[in-house]
C-alpha cells in the first residue's frame, strides 16, 4: 500500500474527526464554558449510567462481607481459583515451559514445516477486514503475540491504576492485586487456548479470532447454539465499549493527565487540543493494522517495560533499606487495613479491580491477539499467554506500588484512603493518577518527570493501539467486514481519545472499569462451559513436545 493511499486516509479520518469537536468548541463558547468542561459534562451521565449497569453488588453481599461486593469480583476470584486448581496450578508449573515457547525452542514441534496449514488472525494490512492466512503457519510469533497482548494490558492501569489502587485502599491494595495476578494467569491460559482453537477461517483464507468466536464454535458443540450466539453478541458489543473506553479514554486520560502535570499546561481547551494531537498519532498507526502493530509493540513494548522497570530498580535500590517496611505494609495491611474502605473487602475488592483492570485476566479480549499466532496446538499460547498477568501485574504492578509505597513513607506525603476523585492530596495541592507515580519517581530521579511523561505517553500509545484492533474485530462482527465498518469504527475510537483525555479522571476511569469489568460476565460463562476442551488440548501439546525429545 502507497504511502499517498495512506496519507488520504489519515488526512479523511483527522478531518472527520474535527467535526464533532468543533461542534462543541461552538457549545463551549455560547455557554461560557471551557471546551474540556463540556466534553467532560456531557460524558459524565455516560459513564454514570454503564458503572450502575455493570458495577452492580452482588444481592446479600453486604450481610455476609460487612459491605456491598460488586458480583464482577465474586465471579473473578471464584473463577480463577477454579481454573488454577482444575489445572494443578498451571501457572506456577508450566512457567518454565511457557518461557520456553516464547523463546522458540518448541517452534518444529508446533508444524512449521508441515503441509497442515494453520489458521491465524492476521490482519494483512491497509483495512483490517482482509485478514488473510498469507504464509503456511501465519505471520506472527509467539513472542510477537504476547508483545501486542501485553502491550494491551501493560499500560497506564500499570501507573495511574495501582496509585489510585494505594490511594484507595493503601498498601495493602497490592497484596490483593498480585494475588489476582498469580490466579489469573489460569484463565489467561484457558481463555487464549480457546481463542486459538476456535479461530475462524473463511473460504477465501480470511481468518478471525476471539471470544465471539470460541462462544458461538465451541457452545455449538455442546449443543448450546443459541446460547453461545447471545453471550458472542453482548461479549461484541461491551468489547466495542471497552475499547472506546480502557483501551482508550482512560490511556489518553492520563496520558494528557502526566503532560499537564509535567509541563503546568492549563486553558479550557488545552486537554482537548493534547487529546487531538494524540487521535493523530494513533490514527496513522492504527490504519496499518495488526501486522503494523505487531512491528510496532514488538519494539515499544520491551523497550519501555525495561526503562520503566529500571527506574523502579534504581529508586528501590536508593532506598533498600526501606523495602523490608513497604512489603511489610503490604502483607499486613492486606488484613489489617489502615485506608477507610470498610476493613478487609473494601481493600480487596479495590485491589481485584485495578488489577484485573491493568491484566484483563477474565475479559477475553487478550485472546482475539493471541488468536494471530503461528501454531497448530492451542495449548502452546495459552501457556504462553498466562505470562502476561505475570509481567502486567506481579512484576511491574507491585514495582510501582513499592516505589509509591516507599515515596509516602510513614504518610509523609498523603494520606491513605482520601482519594476523593481518584486523586490525594500533596503539598495542598490534587495530584491523581499518573501523576501521583510521577511525584514519586520525581523524588529520587532528577529527570523523572520528563522520563515518566515518555512513559505514560508509550504505556497509553501501545495500549491503544492493540485496543482498537480488539474493538474492530468486535465491530465487524457485528456490521460485517466491509470498508465502510472500518473507517467508522476507526473514526468513533479516535473521537474517544479525545473525550478521554478532556474528561474527569473519575468519569473516565468509571467508564472505563464498567466496559472492560463487563466482558467478564459473558466471557466467564462461556470459559465454564468450554474449559474441559483446553485440558484435552495441554495433553495434546504435551504428548507431542515429549515425542519430539524422545
Amino acid at each position: 500500500m502507497s504511502w499517498t493511499h495512506i496519507n488520504q486516509k489519515v488526512s479523511l479520518v483527522c478531518l472527520s474527526l474535527l467535526i464533532p469537536i468543533l461542534s462543541f468548541g461552538q457549545d463551549a463558547t455560547q455557554a461560557e464554558m471551557g471546551l474540556d468542561d463540556r466534553i467532560n459534562e456531557w460524558f459524565t451521565p455516560i459513564s454514570q449510567l454503564m458503572q450502575d449497569i455493570v458495577l452492580h453488588n452482588f444481592p446479600g453481599s453486604e450481610a455476609i462481607f460487612g459491605i456491598p461486593v460488586p458480583s464482577i469480583i465474586i465471579l473473578l476470584v471464584s473463577g480463577a481459583s477454579f481454573f488454577t486448581f482444575y489445572f494443578g496450578f498451571v501457572n506456577i508449573r508450566k512457567f518454565g515451559l511457557a518461557i520456553n515457547v516464547v523463546r522458540g525452542k518448541y517452534d518444529d514441534v508446533e508444524g512449521h514445516s508441515t503441509p497442515e496449514k494453520a489458521a491465524v488472525n492476521i490482519n494483512d494490512g491497509d483495512i483490517a477486514r482482509t485478514i488473510r492466512d498469507e504464509g503456511e503457519d501465519g505471520e506472527v510469533s509467539h513472542f510477537q503475540a504476547l508483545a501486542t497482548a501485553v502491550s494491551g494490558t501493560v499500560g497506564n492501569g500499570n501507573i495511574a491504576g495501582v496509585a489510585l489502587a494505594i490511594a484507595l485502599g493503601g498498601p495493602g491494595a497490592t497484596f490483593w492485586m498480585i494475588l489476582c495476578g498469580l490466579i489469573g494467569m489460569s484463565t489467561k491460559f484457558v481463555e487464549c487456548t480457546l481463542g486459538v482453537k476456535y479461530r475462524d477461517v473463511g473460504p477465501d483464507g480470511t481468518v478471525y479470532g476471539g471470544p465471539m468466536y470460541y462462544m458461538t464454535k465451541g457452545l455449538k458443540e455442546m449443543g448450546f447454539a443459541n446460547l453461545g450466539k447471545v453471550l458472542a453478541g453482548v461479549f461484541a458489543f461491551l468489547c466495542i465499549g471497552a475499547s472506546f473506553g480502557g483501551g482508550n479514554a482512560a490511556q489518553s486520560n492520563q496520558a494528557v493527565v502526566q503532560l499537564v502535570d509535567s509541563f503546568g499546561m492549563s486553558g479550557g481547551s488545552a486537554r482537548t487540543i493534547m487529546g487531538l494531537i494524540l487521535a493523530v498519532l494513533v490514527g496513522i498507526i492504527i490504519i496499518g493494522g495488526i501486522k503494523r502493530i505487531a512491528s510496532v509493540t514488538e519494539k515499544v513494548v520491551p523497550f519501555m517495560a525495561v526503562m520503566y522497570l529500571l527506574a523502579c530498580l534504581y529508586i528501590l535500590g536508593v532506598n533498600f533499606q526501606h523495602i523490608g517496611s513497604a512489603f511489610g505494609q503490604i502483607f499486613s495491611q492486606a488484613f489489617s487495613p489502615e485506608a477507610g474502605l470498610g476493613g478487609l473487602m473494601g481493600v480487596l475488592i479495590v485491589g481485584f479491580q485495578r488489577a484485573a483492570f491493568s491484566n484483563e485476566a477474565g475479559a477475553g479480549s487478550a485472546s482475539i491477539a493471541h488468536s494471530a499466532v503461528k501454531t497448530k496446538y492451542p495449548a502452546s499460547e495459552g501457556l504462553v499467554a498466562l505470562l502476561e498477568p505475570f509481567i502486567d501485574t506481579v512484576v511491574i504492578c507491585t514495582m510501582t506500588a513499592l516505589v509509591i509505597i516507599i515515596f509516602n513513607h510513614g504518610g509523609g506525603q498523603f494520606a491513605y484512603g482520601d482519594a476523593g476523585g481518584g486523586g490525594v492530596m500533596i503539598d495542598g495541592e490534587l495530584v491523581q493518577g499518573a501523576a501521583i507515580t510521577s511525584r514519586a519517581f520525581g523524588a529520587y530521579i532528577p529527570f523523572a518527570g520528563p522520563f515518566l511523561t515518555v512513559a505514560v505517553v508509550l504505556f497509553a500509545v501501545s495500549t491503544m493501539i492493540s485496543w482498537s484492533y480488539y474493538g474492530l474485530q468486535s465491530w465487524m462482527y457485528f456490521f460485517g467486514k466491509g470498508r465502510m465498518a472500518d473507517i467508522s469504527y476507526k473514526l468513533l475510537f479516535l473521537i474517544f481519545i479525545v473525550i478521554g483525555a478532556a474528561g474527569d479522571m473519575s468519569s473516565v476511569w468509571g467508564f472505563s472499569d464498567a466496559m472492560i469489568l463487563g466482558l467478564v460476565f459473558p466471557n466467564m460463562l462461556a470459559l465454564f462451559f468450554l474449559f474441559p476442551k483446553v485440558k484435552a488440548e495441554l495433553a495434546k501439546y504435551i504428548k507431542a513436545i515429549k515425542g519430539s525429545t524422545t
